[in-house]
């Protein structure tokens, strides 16, 4: 790895860029194959997957019998192995599931969201050289736990036709409906547009190379949401003296070997724990069967050495790496002031391949830069979250006059029509003793409004009331 020592401020930006194909290029292929695929459908998208994957392939669907034999070519072990990360995965996401909560925010007026699944998601498994059937756990799963009705599944077929046992036996157990032996950018387009075999879903999910990132960004043009804009994986490390440069260096080459466009930083306020990194990584390396792709990866990343860990962080936080590796006496204390990371992994122990495979939170996260303002996939990827509300005769009194105001100070005149006529059909036939109650919610719009402006934190000093109850107020 390149070694940078205490660059200033001014040199972050180019050291934190991540190498990347020409986009005008990439994004005008992207283009091309998609107007192709929205036209032709099937036929356009059986022509990229013999160009690019398999040349003799006649079908895109993969027979459920097919599916179902894949159970018998992989090993007790492995099967074993998937259990208990889907497990864990499954326990992760599950305790992200939400109980309704209502709100009463005025008297008369209560406010509550309640969850529903994305009814067809796609999710993209890449295969190629490193068959992602983890992947298929990390999307599957949360998407089953959200309710998702269809869970459409596209990975692309080897030279040779087939699709690894492992994508497919994941795909058995996780509950995925319909799979397809479509990858690439085809994959993405036949998902974006539907054709007359793969249909059209409403979100996408999933890594892969910059081309399939490049179409995730390019569906959402045509109505079609994705998960998270993404790139090439990418990790970074924080280091001093008490890390263990072998796991340290082990860590970065798990990440290198992804592929050539990957990127590894690994960022240190000591000089001797870059010697030493940079030693267990030339005899790591030697053993890898991915040799020659990690050392393509290696070129693109650095080792950049700072004064203090505090300036480490703020370095960290300014490349927003999608994993961040905390390897360092007190990584909770340091962790404190991370604000841009996917997912972080903390002292020693943690490393990265235990979040990509079965500790239960999901790789499927951030990279480029973008941990800056995405979070990574969980179950609230899967669902809407819809707001409702609910007012009585109480509430229109409640908040109407100060609706009337807003709505006639925007000019919009009939959005005031809409509570005038509801509060002249209350005072219509409200007892006087009502009338009273009316004329005195007006007043409580002028003495919250001076409460509100007074606050120091520049909101209600009281908290809204909270009720669980169903009953129709």
């Amino acid at each position: 790895m390149k070694t940078t020592s205490n660059p200033s401020q001014s040199k972050w930006k180019k050291l934190a860029e991540r190498p990347m194909i020409k986009q005008r290029k990439l994004m005008d292929m992207v283009e091309k194959m998609f107007y192709n695929i929205h036209r032709k459908g099937d036929k356009a998208v059986l022509a990229y997957s013999r160009k690019f994957d398999f040349p003799e392939q006649e079908t895109m669907l993969v027979d459920p019998e097919v599916i179902a034999q894949a159970s018998e070519k992989l090993p007790e072990q492995l099967k074993q192995a998937m259990a208990l990360a889907a497990k864990n995965i499954e326990t992760f996401h599950r305790s992200q599931q939400e109980e309704v909560r209502k709100v009463e925010t005025a008297p008369g007026v209560v406010c509550w969201r309640e969850l529903r699944p994305i009814e067809r998601v796609g999710i993209y498994i890449p295969g190629g050289t490193a068959p992602l059937f983890s992947t298929v756990l990390m999307l599957a799963i949360p998407a089953k736990i959200a309710g998702c009705k269809e869970i459409i599944l596209c990975t692309p077929p080897s030279e040779q036709g087939e699709i690894h046992p492992a994508i497919l036996y994941a795909g058995q157990i996780t509950g995925v409906t319909q799979l397809f032996a479509v990858g690439g950018i085809q994959a993405i387009g036949a998902m974006t547009f539907g054709t007359e075999t793969i249909p059209k879903v409403n979100k996408i999910f999933g890594p892969g190379n910059q081309y399939v990132m490049a179409a995730k960004r390019s569906a959402q043009y045509y109505g079609v949401a994705i998960d998270m804009p993404a790139g090439p994986s990418e990790v970074l490390v924080v280091a001093d003296e008490t890390c263990n440069p072998a796991f340290v260096a082990a860590d970065l080459l798990s990440q290198a070997e992804h592929g050539p466009d990957s990127q590894v930083i690994l960022l240190t306020n000591s000089k001797k724990v870059i010697k030493q990194v940079n030693k267990e990584i030339d005899q790591q390396l030697l053993s890898l069967p991915r040799q020659e792709v990690a050392a393509k990866a290696l070129k693109n990343s650095k080792a950049i050495l700072f004064r203090d860990l505090e300036t480490c962080i703020d370095f960290s936080n300014f490349y927003a790496p999608e994993h961040l590796i905390l390897a360092t006496e007190n990584p909770v204390l340091l962790s404190r002031n991370v604000i841009n990371a996917g997912s972080i992994f903390l002292g020693n122990w943690s490393c990265e391949s235990a979040g990509d495979y079965a500790s239960g939170t999901n790789h499927t996260l951030p990279t480029s830069g973008h941990a800056k303002a995405y979070s990574g996939v969980s179950l609230d990827s899967f669902v809407k979250k819809i707001t409702f509300q609910q007012l009585n005769e109480e509430g229109i009194l409640s908040i109407g006059n100060a609706i009337e105001i807003m709505a006639e100070t925007e000019q919009l005149d009939a959005h005031k029509n809409a509570v005038t006529l509801r509060l002249g059909a209350v005072a219509s036939h409200l007892l006087p003793a009502n009338n009273i109650a009316a004329s005195n919610a007006k007043e409580n719009v002028n003495s919250i409004a001076n409460e509100y402006g007074k606050s120091d934190a520049n909101t209600p000093e009281t908290e809204p009331k909270v009720t669980q109850s169903d009953e129709e107020l």
